[in-house]
């Protein structure tokens, strides 16, 4: 204990240099110990996120592009592509797919996506319902935990979605208010983050975009719907005596009278049929019918991984159709190379740091010890033996070593803390601070040693100092 508290005063004795040795050890450790919290933490969101699916099927454009908006959601998607061409993988009984989910992309409530989609997403990350129940009709939606405690939404909590992906009031849709009818459980995947409805009420919400659609009623009086051309017609009575509507004949026919109130009315021009108490059909046979509509793209998992033909269709998909199949593990692997770049780069630095952090520590020691050449052959002689002098030494660099030890972890966390706080606010994901990554021990053990190793050569100097010259020197 005397010897630890003789050490403390030595390298407290020059304050200066002491902050120079703990600011360069602690950036150093403190960067490494930010890059492993952060690898581990992207690695495990990612594969976590895999969600079993094997490809994904959209429009043309970059593979990781896709991947990353239909998987991920931190990126715009690549493009819409039709009900007809996206058929083939969203037929049920196909002799490959075991399933396949449709999603619909292109809005955001508070920054948190809007998904068209059906029920059978939920069993890709396996999600349960926690209160509610699931999406049936019109506008209703299942929002993710994360989101239900972050905006505070409940059971029958109302909204309007915002078009494209970033929280912008001047976005909003004037109509089609979303109503919350379910809150899944936490999964810690990205399905926490998302706010789940019919792919029926995307569409319906932007093929309406140009209209005024009040809750109340709805005026169209002189409004061009779709390219269909009603000026000069007398909506205000709903009168559409005499008028040919998309080869329909309404001739005798009195529309007056009827409530639109809640869309209940029927857009056969669009091949939706919204019935009077807004409620959708879900089936995927449904969903078929639509071959004009869009969707974004779909997330496909075979039956047989090792199956040949399975294996081989996203090629044939890339090859032989406007489609785009992208394998989601492939891509992944991908991008962790392209991160690797800036990663080791990063790991580079921090370790040329930790170099000039024990050269410091090494010449702070080596001056002192020559400043107290004759304090230490006095402790000689006052009976300190030879190794009494080398562990004083080695504990200097010890203490050294120790404190930018904590001040490094402590750095990086605060650092995670800051980073994951900006992250979540960009791109809803949430990064822990404080979780721990596995090689703690080792990152320890490498600090101790940097100090140790800077700390040898002063403590034999030390350990075989010639006392009789010292002292004559004085």
């Amino acid at each position: 204990m005397h010897l630890l508290k003789l050490a403390w005063r030595n390298i407290t004795h020059e304050p200066l240099t002491l902050l120079l040795n703990l600011i360069l050890l602690t950036l150093s450790i403190g960067l490494i110990n930010f890059i492993l919290m952060m690898n581990n933490q992207l690695k495990n969101k990612f594969e976590q996120n895999l969600a079993g699916v094997d490809m994904v099927v959209g429009a043309k454009g970059s593979p990781l592009q896709l991947i990353l908006s239909s998987m991920y959601h931190i990126d715009a998607p690549t493009g819409n592509i039709s009900i007809k061409e996206a058929t083939p993988f969203l037929r049920e009984g196909h002799p490959l797919i075991e399933t396949s989910v449709p999603l619909s992309l292109g809005d955001n409530h508070k920054g948190y996506r809007i998904i068209g989609t059906d029920h059978s997403i939920l069993e890709l990350y396996k999600a349960h319902i926690a209160e509610g129940q699931l999406w049936k009709n019109l506008y209703e939606v299942t929002i993710g935990s994360e989101i239900a405690s972050t905006l505070d939404l409940k059971l029958g909590s109302t909204f309007k979605s915002s078009h494209g992906f970033h929280d912008d009031e001047d976005m909003q849709h004037d109509h089609g208010s979303l109503t919350v009818v379910g809150i899944l459980q936490p999964t810690g995947s990205v399905i926490d983050q998302l706010i789940l409805v019919s792919t029926e009420s995307v569409w319906a919400v932007h093929n309406h975009d140009e209209h005024d659609h009040s809750e109340e009623g709805h005026d169209h009086e002189g409004h061009d719907h779709e390219g269909h051309d009603h000026e000069g017609h007398d909506h205000e009575g709903h009168d559409h005596e005499g008028h040919d509507h998309e080869g329909h004949d309404h001739e005798g026919h009195d529309h007056e009278g009827h409530d639109h109130s809640g869309h209940a009315h029927d857009d056969e021009h669009h091949g939706h049929n919204h019935n009077t108490d807004h409620r959708n059909d879900l089936s995927r046979s449904h969903l078929l019918t639509h071959e004009e509509e869009d969707i974004t793209s779909i997330l496909v998992k075979f039956k047989s991984k090792k199956n040949f033909q399975a294996l081989q269709m996203p090629r044939n998909i890339n090859e032989n159709t406007d489609l785009q199949a992208a394998s989601p593990a492939y891509e992944i692997n991908r991008l962790y190379d392209m991160m690797g770049i800036g990663t080791k780069a990063l790991q580079l630095i921090a370790l040329l740091i930790a170099a000039v952090s024990a050269i410091s520590i090494f010449v702070s020691l080596l001056n002192s010890l020559k400043k107290r050449k004759y304090e230490l052959s006095l402790m000689r002689v006052m009976g300190g033996r030879p190794s009494k002098l080398l562990l004083l030494i080695l504990f200097e660099g010890l203490i050294l070593a120790l404190i930018g030890f904590i001040l490094g972890m402590l750095l990086s966390h605060v650092g995670m803390m800051s980073l994951g706080g900006s992250l979540q606010e960009k791109y809803n994901y949430q990064f822990s601070a404080w979780t721990t990554h596995g090689k703690e021990v080792v990152l320890f053990c490498a600090a101790i040693g940097l100090g140790l190793l800077a700390s040898l050569l002063p403590a034999l100097m030390a350990y075989k100092m010639d006392i009789h010259r010292n002292l004559s020197e004085g």
